[in-house]
């Protein structure tokens, strides 16, 4: 029977070869779907696994792009900001907790791995983190913030009002509010009114300009 160091050893060996492998694959123009599946399925990867390597891996052209789309959180300052907010707000309570499930990826941004967004519910740690993010933001002296939650989630719109009362007594003028389509909103918003968005979420960041990324800018005050 193989000890606890000989399994975990084996464990990092596979995910790092589950990581070069789909590495490959994308930079070779494959679709991740398919690529993300044939990997998992060829390493035999449970569901935390698979959810590492698609939060993790991906093209390198798809990676630099959203890199320099990262700014610095400074650039907040007399700013608009739109926050994705279960997006954020996870993330940050994943620090506040000891960040075990916390994943630095390809393209720069900081991930939690536990895809726990469908299911997420008000919990202890939820002002403490949402504090933190005030804090942050309040320090950087933005114009407005808005926080924007999937309407669809349970209790988003208790949290939007949770959120409300910390930015309200964070002093930093901002708003909560929920939101059919929380994606397509935060991207209409950056167009229309101008701003930087506060996301991890590829998609979004695919298609805007302006980009921070609150969960990592937290952290690394943290340390």
């Amino acid at each position: 029977m193989k000890n606890l160091e000989s399994m975990n050893m084996d464990f990092e060996e596979k995910i790092s070869k589950a990581v070069t492998d789909l590495r490959y694959l994308l930079n070779r123009g494959y679709r991740k779907k398919g690529a993300l599946k044939f990997v998992s399925d060829r390493y035999l990867l449970n569901i935390h696994e698979r959810n590492y390597l698609a939060r993790k891996v991906f093209s390198r052209e798809a990676a630099l792009s959203r890199q320099n789309k990262i700014l610095d959180i400074s650039r907040v300052k007399d700013e608009n900001v739109f926050v994705d907010g279960y997006n954020v707000l996870i993330t940050v309570e994943s620090i506040c907790t000891g960040y075990p499930s916390l994943v630095r990826c390809d393209d720069g941004f900081l991930r939690d791995i536990n895809a726990v967004f469908g299911k997420y519910k008000i919990n202890d740690t939820t002002k403490t983190a949402l504090t933190q993010i005030m804090l942050i933001l309040k320090y950087y002296n933005p114009r407005f913030v808005k926080f924007l939650y999937d309407s669809p989630v349970s209790q988003s719109g208790e949290l939007s009002k949770i959120t409300r009362n910390i930015l309200k007594a964070s002093d930093v003028s901002g708003d909560a509010v929920t939101s059919k389509n929380v994606d397509s909103e935060l991207i209409s918003l950056s167009k229309d009114i101008g701003g930087i968005v506060a996301t991890s979420d590829s998609a979004v960041i695919d298609k805007i300009q302006r980009v921070i990324d609150i969960p990592c800018e937290i952290l690394k005050k943290m340390r």
